[in-house]
């Protein structure tokens, strides 16, 4: 029980208590959602990016499948009508599947297991134990959408299942973000390769990066998904996570 208040106050501390973190999300999810949208904050965690989508003016459609989390986001946003709370994973297909927790580190328990063994050779995850698992609802991000309408914007934020909840995706949506890992760097391009062909039908995505939560694009100009890639493979001796961006060619503000 200590291990796990201690990760949910370090998720709190990590999400609401950086100074100037609100106000550059704000301006960097700005760019993509605006009054009125519909958002999905797919891997919602403790709901630090449901705080500023709200800000925003969007409603908010929260999907997290943790015990402890949920617990949080019905505190913070329970009476918020404009949030909806999904006490789900989301995946390729409805269903059960098996969540992997870590409680001193919430924010990285996963349902891949195969990431999991890729991440464990980085440095950076030398302390991290995932010590339970608990057996989670899945639901698919079409489902989601046929009951709350195609969201402006889409982040996805899984730990390595970023590709599985894509694969539930049969229509392209106007912007979006994933999760990247340079441990885990075939997965984030099999991400990849999953947004360009959705927006295959819809005149294309172009793509940019943004360093771990730094709330701020690393390129002026965005990319095409070549570019992006060689930019991945130059970054990814680094170690240097962070998430990607895709929005339609036609699309956005």
């Amino acid at each position: 029980m200590l291990s796990r208040a201690y990760g949910i106050a370090r998720s709190l501390v990590m999400y609401y208590g950086v100074p100037g973190k609100h106000r550059r999300a704000s301006r960097l999810y700005g760019e993509f959602i605006g009054p009125g949208d519909v958002a999905f904050d797919i891997g919602a965690h403790v709901g630090g990016r449901v705080r500023v989508w709200r800000g925003l003016g969007a409603r908010v459609i929260a999907a997290e499948p943790q015990p402890d989390c949920l617990r949080v986001l019905r505190l913070l946003y329970g009476r918020d009508r404009e949030v909806v709370i999904v006490p789900q994973a989301v995946g390729a297909r409805p269903g059960q599947a098996k969540l992997a927790l870590s409680s001193a580190t919430p924010t990285v328990s996963s349902m891949s297991p195969g990431w999991i063994d890729s991440v464990t050779t980085d440095q950076s995850f030398a302390h991290v134990n995932w010590d339970r698992s608990v057996e989670v609802d899945v639901t698919t991000l079409d489902d989601l959408i046929a009951a709350h309408g195609v969201p402006a914007f889409c982040k996805i934020d899984v730990e390595g299942f970023e590709a599985d909840v894509l694969a539930g995706l049969t229509q392209p949506v106007p912007a979006l973000s994933f999760e990247y890992i340079p441990s885990a760097h075939e997965a984030g391009l099999e991400a990849l390769r999953i947004v360009e062909r959705l927006g295959a039908t819809a005149g294309g995505y172009v793509y940019n990066y943004s360093p771990i939560e730094t709330m701020r694009l690393a390129s002026k100009k965005w990319l095409d998904a070549a570019t992006l890639e060689r930019q991945l493979e130059r970054i990814r001796p680094r170690g240097r996570s962070g998430d990607v961006y895709a929005r339609l060619r036609l699309g956005g503000r």
